[in-house]
């Protein structure tokens, strides 16, 4: 079936570009693999989204999303996106896991990222309950308490900072001697008074109890040394993996795969967007991520436009 646009996947940054889009005028169809929300459903409380001064839970956000969707006509196919290819006459034509396919005159790409894991034990079971992947969402949980941080580059070393100015106590652990962040995140790191560098170790696990973790088993790779630090929560920055394995080549990446676009959320391929997590870009937040969504839809109807002119 052919629609004017499709938006492939249904965070907020795909929510916001569909509800945009279908109130311009266009058919949209919305795929989604998985329920509605993206990532703000593994987030247990929203704090600094405007609008909820007392906080919400993240599946309450990601109702409400999906419930303003809901009195529109855009179509919801549930299915995972294998590939995109250019067919002819500007027209893009999307393969689905179920052997279904669709065509699109545009395509605006919402499929997100995924936060690397650890892989230890606990961290599955303390996820929302002392795991976290994002300071910036959680970080007020664990005011004037102790935490660890796990990881070396600029994301770790940012948020041990920006944890630095809330918690009692930041324990940074890093497998390596040495950082791989800009240097003047590695110098304020190291004149923080309350973080703690741990380096040349890994975290082994992670334990707790009912009331959600306690302490992070820590190893020092050299020596076998076994630490056991006691700890509230624990943010793990060892990397993020964007969803585009299914897109074209020629669309144009950063060297960690996400996708680089403009201002106005245009790819290298023209009628191709792109918008939230999936883009190469500074700051991954569910606010971000609806304004990506709304300059994406502004961008592609404009393209429509140009397109049936």
């Amino acid at each position: 079936m052919l629609y004017d646009a499709v938006v492939i996947g249904a965070g907020p940054a795909g929510i916001t570009a569909a509800l945009y889009l279908v109130r311009s005028g266009v058919s949209v169809a919305l795929v989604e693999n998985a329920a509605p929300g993206g990532q703000i459903l593994s987030t247990a409380e929203i704090e600094n989204y405007p609008g909820f001064p007392k906080s919400i839970k993240g599946w309450e956000l990601a109702d409400l999303f999906d419930a303003h969707l809901a009195s529109y006509p855009v179509a919801r196919i549930r299915g995972q996106v294998v590939s995109v290819r250019q067919a002819e006459g500007h027209l893009f034509t999307l393969e689905l896991s179920e052997g279904e396919s669709l065509e699109a005159r545009a395509v605006v790409v919402c499929s997100g990222a995924y936060h690397r894991k650890l892989g230890v034990p606990g961290e599955e079971a303390f996820s929302g309950r002392g795991v976290s992947y994002c300071a910036v969402c959680d970080g007020n949980f664990y005011r004037g308490r102790d935490v660890v941080v796990v990881g070396g580059g600029n994301s770790a070393l940012e948020e041990a900072l920006y944890l630095s100015r809330i918690v009692n106590k930041v324990y940074l652990v890093h497998r390596r001697d040495s950082f791989r962040g800009a240097m003047i995140y590695q110098e304020k790191v190291r004149q923080t008074e309350n973080i703690e560098l741990v380096t040349g170790s890994v975290v082994d696990e992670i334990r707790g109890g009912d009331a959600g973790m306690d302490s992070v088993i820590v190893r020092h790779l050299e020596s076998g040394d076994i630490r056991v630090v006691p700890a509230d929560g624990i943010f793990i920055y060892v990397g993020m993996e964007p969803v585009t394995g299914y897109l074209p080549e020629q669309i144009n990446r950063d060297a960690a795969g996400f996708i680089l676009t403009d201002a106005e959320m245009c790819t290298s391929v023209p009628g191709i967007f792109a918008a939230g997590d999936v883009r190469s870009k500074r700051c991954r937040q569910v606010s971000t991520a609806v304004g990506d969504g709304a300059t994406a839809a502004t961008a592609a109807s404009s393209y429509l436009e140009q397109r049936n002119a």
